[in-house]
């Protein structure tokens, strides 16, 4: 089977995560996928498969004979889809010999345009995946299960040989919780990548430190003819907050190594306000001054209107994983090489925003993050090619290859 078609039917299964939701994992749809997963990775033929019905599943393809001292390989991917928009009733719509150009969207009244995405003039000629416009697409990332999935069943298949191969099939990623309950000692692997970015050959291995700030307002609410020196209007000051922060260091104006403030969520009223930020920066000191800039907002907030009035909450997130990759370059160098072996030009480049991989590398387990062959994710404009799924799939099993007679020690010798 190949890659695409697997990728058609998970996504029809509705798995998208909610991050208001205490439970693991947070919604229980997640676990009709992993079920499926677990089936199927026993039919493949892997062993010691264990679903603790905790949203994880756990795969091994042992090592051949006489391979059994070389590096265990480890692959993640996870089965959650963003809560940002719709995932419930996807319907994935293949378009052979792409054109190109403009591809209207169903009857949602959305058309995927290279004026938006200028990369779609080089998928011509390739066999587009979209949605009908009413749904994301799931590839983020569905596709990186569908790619695991099918290299494990052409080792399995071709007797290529190999030390130990670790799967691990995740919960939970979109909302960053994805990482909580993997169990690092028992998922065995020495190294590991994360299938869960974009175009095939991409390779990350730096990402945004992060952090999740809220601000809550607590007003006072009386009638608007008696307020003079008594109403304290909530929203008013939640407005004045978000304007002490700098007005150029949101996403819409920023790229590459740049961090920024980037207010996701708000809502109030006269008697009280919430402003919910995310934080994001790849250099560790500016990402500490930006957390004190906010600290600095609330004490400034304190001293004008009185302690208490406005409150900050900060909870980091995950760090930038590049310092846990660069003791490991061979992660790197194998991860091109493999990309070159399949005719894939390499790409490297930082991630504006985090994967399972930065907080493993943390947990013991250096784990950088390879494509999938995937576009516009989080939206219903997401879309793939059936060519960058195989050509990913042929870079994991590129890199299998590339570390079937190595062992730990030859490597960071």
């Amino acid at each position: 089977m190949k890659a695409y078609e697997r990728l058609l039917k998970y996504v029809t299964v509705y798995t998208t995560s909610d991050e208001e939701s205490a439970t693991v994992p947070s919604t229980a749809r997640q676990l009709d996928l992993i079920s499926i997963l677990r089936d199927e990775l026993t039919a493949l033929g892997c062993v010691n498969v264990v679903d603790k019905r905790d949203g994880y599943v756990y795969a091994e393809i042992p090592a051949t004979a006489g391979y059994e001292d070389k590096v265990r390989l480890g692959f993640i991917a996870h089965v959650d889809t963003a809560p940002d928009f719709n995932g419930d009733g996807v319907k994935p719509r293949l378009i052979p010999d792409y054109d190109g150009g403009e591809v209207v969207l169903g009857d949602s009244g959305r058309v995927l345009s290279p004026a938006m995405f200028p990369h779609l003039p080089a998928l011509k000629d390739k066999t587009l995946i979209v949605t009908d416009g009413r749904t994301l697409l799931g590839a983020d990332d569905k596709a990186g299960v569908a790619e695991i999935m099918t290299m494990a069943e052409q080792v399995i298949n071709s007797g290529l040989p190999h030390g130990k191969i670790c799967i691990c099939f995740t919960p939970d990623e979109e909302i960053g919780r994805g990482p909580d309950c993997f169990d690092v000692p028992g998922f065995g692997a020495d190294f590991a990548y994360t299938v869960d970015g974009g175009a095939e050959g991409s390779l990350e291995y730096e990402n945004f430190n992060a952090a999740a700030a809220v601000f809550t307002v607590n007003g006072v609410n009386v009638h608007p003819g008696s307020a003079k020196d008594v109403m304290v209007n909530a929203s008013l000051l939640a407005m004045e907050i978000n304007g002490m922060l700098p007005a150029g260091e949101i996403p819409a104006r920023t790229e590459g190594y740049e961090g920024f403030y980037h207010l996701t969520d708000m809502k109030g009223c006269v008697e009280a306000a919430e402003l919910r930020y995310i934080i994001r920066d790849h250099d560790a000191g500016s990402f500490a001054r930006r957390l004190e800039v906010l600290r600095g907002i609330e004490a400034a907030m304190a001293a004008k209107y009185g302690e208490g009035v406005v409150k900050l909450m900060i909870r980091e997130q995950y760090r930038n994983m590049a310092e846990k990759i660069a003791p490991h370059q061979h992660l790197v160098d194998n991860a091109n090489e493999a990309a070159r072996m399949a005719g894939v030009a390499p790409v490297v480049e930082p991630i504006r925003g985090g994967t399972d991989g930065a907080r493993l590398s943390f947990m013991g387990l250096p784990c950088p993050n390879l494509g999938t062959g995937g576009y516009a994710f989080h939206g219903p404009f997401e879309h793939i090619t059936v060519e960058g799924m195989d050509a990913e799939t042929e870079i994991l099993l590129n890199l299998v290859r590339l570390y079937a007679d190595r062992t730990v020690a030859e490597l960071e010798a």
